[in-house]
C-alpha cells in the first residue's frame, strides 16, 4: 500500500476484525463508528450522480458515513458551525480559555466517560459564570461557548474543554456592557480552584448516587478524589491571536474533527502505523510516533464519544433558550459604551449566511468540480446502497467487505 495514501479507513478495514477479535469488550457503539469508518465511501453505503455547473463532469461517488468521528465526513457541518458562530460575534475582544482535568481524575472517563464529561462540562461553566459574576473580578454576566476535546497529539487521552468567551458582559440589571481588561479576563488562580471545586462536588455526588464507578469501589473511589482536591488543576486563559474569527475558526477544527486526519498518518507497515504529532514541551516541533496497530486502534477508540452526547454546548447569555433577545441586549448595551471597537455595532442580531441551494438540502458534503475548479458538484441522482444488517453483528460474523 502506497505509504502516502494511508487513511484511517485503510487501517481499520485491514484490521478492524482482529482488533474486535482480540478486545471482544469493546462496545458496541465502538464497534458501529469502526464499520462505519470501513464502509465510508465505499459502494457499502451507496451512492449518487454529481455534475459540475460550471463545466459540466458528470461523475458517480459513493456516500459518506456521516459519523462525527470518521476522518472523511463532517467538512461542511464544520463550515456551517463556523459561520454560524461568527455571525454572533460581538465587536469586542474574545478570550480563549481552557479547562483541562488532571490525569488522575481523567482516568475515570475511561469507564464513565459520560458522567465524568459532564461534569467537566458543567464545572468549567461554573467556575467562568461565578468567578465572572462576582463584584471583586468583574461583575458582570456573561456568555460563551464550549468545546470538549479529548486527545493530545499523541492520541493520549487528555480531556479538556476550550471556551471562546466575549471580553467583557452585561450588567446584573442587563442596561450597562462591562467591558474586561484588554490583555486580562478572569485570574486563573481562582478559576482553576472553583473549577476544581465545583468538578470535584459534582463527581463525589455521581459516586453516592451510584452513577460513578471505580475498580475497587466506593472506598478506593473516595480517596482518589481527595487526593485531587488537594492539587491544583490547569486552567489557562489569554486574549486570542490574531482576533475572534481566527479562534472560531481554530475551535471549529475540534467541533467536528476525529482525533486524527489522515494528513498526519505517514505510514503502516508490518503490523505498526506512524503518524506525525507536534511536540509541545519540545517547542512544538514536528515528529512522528510508530504505534502497534492494535495500539493505535485502542487510542483511537478512547475518543469515541458515548452515543447522543452533546460536545458543544452553549452557556450563559449564548445559552440556546434566548440567545437572540441576550445578544439584542448586548448589542444595544454595547452600542451605548465609548471605547475604540474594530467595527461598527450592528443592533440586529446577525444571521448565519445563507449556503447555496444544493448545499443546504444534500446531505453529502460537496465539492469543488476536479477539473476546472471552479464549478460547485450539484446532486442530480441517488442509487441505492446494498442491504445492511440494522445492527452490528457479534464480532466472529462481524464483516468487513466493503466491495
Amino acid at each position: 500500500m502506497n505509504a502516502t495514501a494511508i487513511e484511517l479507513a485503510d487501517i481499520v478495514r485491514d484490521y478492524g476484525e482482529a482488533y474486535l477479535a482480540r478486545y471482544q469488550a469493546t462496545s458496541w457503539h465502538q464497534r458501529r463508528v469502526l464499520l462505519g469508518i470501513a464502509r465510508c465511501r465505499t459502494a457499502a453505503m451507496g451512492g449518487h450522480v454529481e455534475v459540475c455547473a460550471a463545466c459540466g463532469l458528470v461523475r458517480n461517488a459513493y456516500n459518506s458515513c456521516r459519523n462525527r468521528h470518521c476522518a472523511k465526513c463532517l467538512g461542511s457541518a464544520r463550515e456551517r458551525w463556523a459561520q454560524a458562530r461568527e455571525a454572533e460575534l460581538l465587536p469586542v475582544p474574545y478570550f480563549h480559555v481552557v479547562f483541562t482535568l488532571p490525569p488522575e481524575i481523567a482516568a475515570l472517563a475511561l469507564g464513565n466517560a459520560k458522567v465524568v464529561y459532564d461534569a467537566l462540562f458543567r464545572a468549567a461553566a461554573g467556575a467562568l459564570t461565578t468567578v465572572a459574576s462576582d463584584p471583586k473580578h468583574l461583575g458582570a454576566r456573561i456568555g460563551f461557548v464550549a468545546v470538549l476535546h479529548t486527545w493530545g497529539q499523541k492520541l493520549d487521552h487528555h480531556p479538556h474543554v476550550h471556551c471562546l468567551v466575549p471580553g467583557g458582559g452585561l450588567s446584573p440589571e442587563g442596561e450597562r456592557w462591562i467591558p474586561a481588561l484588554p490583555d486580562f479576563f478572569l485570574p486563573v488562580r481562582v478559576l482553576s480552584r472553583v473549577f476544581r471545586g465545583k468538578c470535584l462536588d459534582l463527581l463525589t455526588r455521581a459516586a453516592r448516587d451510584g452513577q460513578l464507578h471505580q475498580a475497587g469501589g466506593t472506598r478506593v473511589l473516595t480517596r482518589r478524589l481527595a487526593r485531587s482536591r488537594r492539587h491544583e488543576w490547569v486552567v489557562y486563559a489569554k486574549p486570542p491571536f490574531g482576533g475572534p474569527v481566527q479562534v472560531v475558526r481554530y475551535l471549529a477544527r475540534y467541533t467536528h474533527r476525529v482525533a486524527i486526519a489522515n494528513r498526519r498518518i505517514v505510514g503502516l507497515a508490518d503490523g505498526n502505523v506512524t503518524f506525525r504529532y507536534k511536540d509541545y514541551a519540545d517547542g512544538n516541533e514536528g515528529k512522528t510516533l510508530t504505534l502497534p496497530v492494535m495500539a493505535f486502534l485502542r487510542r483511537f477508540l478512547t475518543h469515541v464519544l458515548p452515543a447522543s452526547f452533546i460536545r458543544i454546548r452553549h452557556y450563559g447569555l449564548m445559552a440556546n433558550h434566548g440567545r437572540v433577545q441576550h445578544l439584542l441586549q448586548c448589542r444595544a448595551a454595547l452600542a451605548g459604551v465609548t471605547t475604540d471597537l474594530a467595527s461598527p455595532v450592528d443592533l440586529p442580531v446577525q444571521q448565519p449566511p445563507e449556503l447555496e441551494p444544493d448545499r443546504a438540502l444534500d446531505p453529502f458534503e460537496r465539492e469543488r468540480c476536479p477539473v476546472c475548479h471552479t464549478g460547485l458538484m450539484t446532486l442530480i441522482r441517488h442509487y441505492a446502497r446494498p442491504f445492511l444488517a440494522p445492527t452490528i453483528p457479534p464480532v466472529p460474523q462481524l464483516a468487513w467487505n466493503t466491495s
